[in-house]
């Protein structure tokens, strides 16, 4: 069975090329939650795939999980922000996993920072005990890839 089967895909990729990127990609993803005054805001942060499943970890007293406790549901973005431009988007169901919130530290340490025994690795699991995972089981995933159209480019540098 694949990780994503019961999950409406659009885009260019399937769900094994999905897979991949997610898998290959070390950029934080992007997460749409809503405010408690319905404004939209968006927040980066760390993300490692498990199964059908997108997983992080933040503190408790976040901004991340007062918003993810209230709705339960969110959008997120994962792209590069340099050209050329691909990525995968979707919508979200969220649960909130208090006690995986270590391990999946952990786990976004390796993944993002090679160990966790950098100076940063040791800065975040001081309170590492207290840690919550969130979990977003994607209910809906878009996919998108101009590589070839933008293959002939030029890449100006903004700055």
């Amino acid at each position: 069975m694949a990780e994503f089967d019961n999950v409406p895909i659009t885009g260019p990729w399937d769900q094994y090329e999905i897979t991949s990127f997610l898998d290959s990609t070390l950029i934080p993803m992007r997460i749409a939650v809503n405010s408690p005054s319905g404004c939209p805001i968006v927040l980066s942060v760390w993300f490692v795939r498990e199964g059908g499943n997108l997983l992080g970890a933040t503190r408790p007293t976040s901004t991340l999980v007062k918003y993810l406790e209230n709705c339960g549901e969110c959008g997120f973005e994962i792209a590069p922000d340099t050209p050329p431009y691909r990525g995968v988007r979707g919508q979200a169901k969220v649960q909130l996993l208090p006690s995986r919130g270590a391990e999946v530290l952990d786990t976004l340490l390796i993944r993002y920072l090679g160990s966790n025994d950098t100076k940063l690795g040791a800065r975040l699991r001081i309170n590492a005990d207290d840690e919550i995972c969130f979990q977003l089981q994607p209910t809906l995933l878009t996919s998108w890839d101009y590589q070839k159209r933008m293959a002939s480019s030029v890449y100006v540098k903004a700055g």
